[in-house]
């Protein structure tokens, strides 16, 4: 989106082997990365490891400078796929060489960057919209009538190993189901959980 030439990069570049991440969703971010050589993995990780990919960059080009540009947070996770090369820009210096810009090419890149940070972060509400029916989908398998006509379920193992099974973080299996819980679709604590309402239940499921 930006050429490097714009801005005072460091002389020294940092280096980082295959399988370390860059950048963490929703990361703050205080500098950005420009990736000299090598190539990164856009996506997003669950208990430590990337289960969902969304892209593929190869350097040079800069990795977060749109979230820069829009002042917000890291959208994705960001994994050396291979050994790579990055420079490490101050935010407040990246900043700086954007105003130095004519208006126009800055309102061009603002837009730009504004319609690439949609399209990621549609992209990731659709994998959390994913995991929420592998969730509603497992609790339907796994409940049990009850004589007034709901469902129930008892939670045989620990969380994080129904997650593990899910293939979805255990913060994002407890988020769904505070989500659904929310929303009428689960009642109960501990590890008994009632399905009230098993037919709304099976349109978040996918069926």
């Amino acid at each position: 989106m930006l050429s490097s030439t714009l801005f005072p990069l460091p002389s020294e570049a940092e280096t980082a082997a295959a399988g370390d991440m860059l950048r963490q969703r929703h990361e703050h971010l205080d500098s950005v990365l420009h990736l000299d050589s090598g190539r990164v993995v856009l996506g997003v990780c669950e208990q430590g490891e990337l289960r969902h990919r969304l892209g593929l960059v190869e350097g040079p080009c800069w990795l977060d400078a749109a979230d820069a540009l829009l002042g917000k947070h890291c959208a994705v996770d960001m994994v050396a796929e291979t050994a790579v090369q990055v420079r490490r820009l101050p935010l407040d210096a990246f900043q700086q060489g954007c105003a130095a810009l004519p208006e126009p090419a800055r309102a061009l890149l603002h837009d730009m960057a504004a319609a690439c940070r949609r399209q990621t972060d549609l992209a990731v509400s659709r994998l959390a919209q994913d995991a929420e029916a592998r969730c509603a989908q497992w609790l339907l398998q796994h409940a049990q009538p009850e004589p007034n006509g709901t469902l129930r379920v008892t939670l045989q193992e620990r969380k994080r190993i129904i997650a593990a099974q899910l293939g979805i973080a255990p913060e994002t299996f407890s988020r769904i189901l505070r989500h659904l819980r929310e929303h009428g679709l689960i009642a109960g604590t501990g590890n008994v959980l009632n399905l009230p309402q098993p037919h709304a239940l099976q349109s978040v499921a996918g069926g």
